[in-house]
């Protein structure tokens, strides 16, 4: 071949490559450049830096220049120092202020205290002997003028007469606050203050008894209430024994008769609950003093028996509770003192004596006059004949 024909052939496989790449390091300086590392890494610099500067120069260039502005978005009047939007009803979350002069725990007042004083009791009426000292404490310290005495007596008598089966424990609880509070304001104690609140009630018995259900229930618990205070409240009086608050004994006399006139079941009811809790002891106290207030109540009960239109159920209630009148409130009198009973004065005196017989299989005790010591003298010379001849039986066996 000819030297043109070669120089073809190498210029088409030349082209036939594949583009070359661009070069991982920097290219060689040119013949006769005098450089250094210094001049490379300034012409490196200054490289980045007119890059940097290139890049800068267009993000701060017009809108205009990158792109046509939104005729809606130029005319709008939005703005992003508008303050926030709030719908109508929608209450935005407030972070709560707390007043640092206030403690964060406060102090339970006397309602508060009393409430599950009495709560408490009610729930575990065997701790009352043990807590009651404490409670009373309690209240010595918080209640110092008239008005918290006042509101004490108050809230007593009201979770008295409202708790169930609490009136018991109220009364109990009135008698001891009665004896140990301290205060005693010009007023009145805590006892005459309750007897006070006490006679608001009885002042309204005659509207009560005929009120409706709700009057009728609120009063039944008063009478009830006023039933255990009678036998529980004690009045000390010089160096005697403490007696009871004799006020009481006729004010339950009146209720019982306001009870009585108007012999609907519900009165019936609490007329007989009361009898049977304070019966017995109205019926010593009348009798010591000679009064007959007792067998009026009776013969009050024996006249509603033939005329009331009262219940089958009520009915029987109250014959019971004539019964239990008659067989003295179902107390049993204790028998004569041992060294004081004889055969004359004590019918049971032979009751656990031995009953023996005689040869012709008469019963024979006792109790038959003249012929104890003989019959006891044979009993012991038998026994003791019985006694040696087994004795000597066994030793001759021996």
């Amino acid at each position: 071949m000819s030297a043109g024909g070669d120089g073809d052939a190498k210029a088409k496989i030349f082209n036939q490559r594949e583009p070359l790449r661009q070069p991982r390091t920097s290219p060689p300086f040119a013949d006769g450049a005098v450089s250094t590392t210094g001049d490379v890494t300034a012409a490196e610099c200054k490289r980045q830096s007119n890059s940097q500067q290139n890049a800068n120069t267009n993000s701060m260039s017009s809108p205009k220049e990158r792109h046509e502005v939104d005729p809606v978005v130029k005319s709008s009047k939005l703005s992003a120092n508008a303050p926030e939007f709030v719908p109508s009803g929608f209450n935005l979350y407030e972070e709560p202020t707390y007043d640092d002069s206030e403690e964060y725990y406060s102090e339970p007042t006397l309602a508060e205290m009393v409430t599950d004083f009495l709560g408490h009791l009610s729930s575990s009426p065997g701790s009352f002997e043990s807590d009651v000292e404490y409670i009373t404490g309690i209240l010595n310290n918080g209640v110092t003028t008239e008005e918290l005495l006042q509101e004490l007596v108050e809230l007593i008598y009201t979770q008295s007469t409202a708790i169930p089966n609490f009136s018991y424990t109220g009364a109990r609880l009135c008698n001891y606050l009665s004896q140990h509070l301290t205060v005693s304001p010009p007023t009145g104690n805590f006892r005459q203050l309750l007897l006070k609140r006490c006679r608001t009630e009885y002042e309204q018995r005659d509207v009560a008894v005929r009120g409706d259900a709700d009057t009728q229930k609120k009063f039944h618990s008063y009478v009830l209430f006023l039933g255990e205070l009678y036998l529980h409240l004690e009045i000390k009086s010089g160096k005697g024994q403490p007696n009871r608050a004799e006020v009481l004994l006729g004010a339950l006399k009146d209720l019982m008769n306001s009870l009585f006139s108007n012999p609907v079941d519900a009165n019936l009811i609490c007329a007989v609950k009361l009898l049977k809790l304070t019966g017995s002891v109205l019926d010593d106290t009348w009798k010591e003093s000679n009064q007959p207030h007792m067998e009026e109540l009776i013969q009050r009960i024996e006249t509603i028996l033939l005329d009331a239109q009262c219940s089958r159920d009520v009915r029987q209630m109250l014959l019971k509770l004539v019964e239990l009148r008659s067989s003295d409130w179902g107390r049993v009198r204790t028998a004569s003192a041992s060294s004081n009973a004889t055969p004359d004065n004590d019918p049971n005196y032979f009751m656990n004596e031995p009953t023996f017989y005689t040869e012709d299989g008469t019963p024979f005790t006792a109790a038959d006059p003249g012929e104890r010591c003989p019959l006891g003298l044979k009993q012991m010379f038998v026994c003791l004949f019985v006694f040696f001849f087994f004795f000597f039986s066994s030793f001759k066996t021996c």
